[in-house]
């Protein structure tokens, strides 16, 4: 498939019996097996900012999207998590095993 395989979108796309047709097509729907068969390709593409929809007969199940990068909000969230689990003390729950405990004949 033409888009797939040199990163720009069709302008029209064949599902089943049905063509859709999109003016500018921000997510490229791509079968789930050409998926499959072109994964590699894809992702090089998602790398440089092309996103996906991945059809199961004709019916969309998943998105392939370049992920967002650090961001302000997700490392203060990562930090506040990191310090909260820092500041809590260490609990053994439950019976405390030895080795002998572990290994007995």
């Amino acid at each position: 498939m033409r888009g797939v395989l040199d990163g720009a979108a069709p302008a029209n796309h064949h599902v089943g019996k049905f063509t859709t047709f999109s003016v500018s097509l921000m997510e490229e729907p791509v079968s789930a097996a050409e998926a499959n068969r072109n994964f590699s390709q894809i992702l090089r593409n998602v790398k440089e900012g092309h996103s996906y929809v991945v059809t199961s007969h004709g019916t969309p199940v998943a998105r392939i999207v370049p992920t967002k990068r650090g961001g302000a909000l997700s490392d203060a969230a990562k930090a506040t998590l990191m310090a909260r689990l820092r500041a809590q003390p260490v609990q053994i729950v439950g019976h405390r095993w030895s080795r002998d405990d572990l290994y007995e004949d």
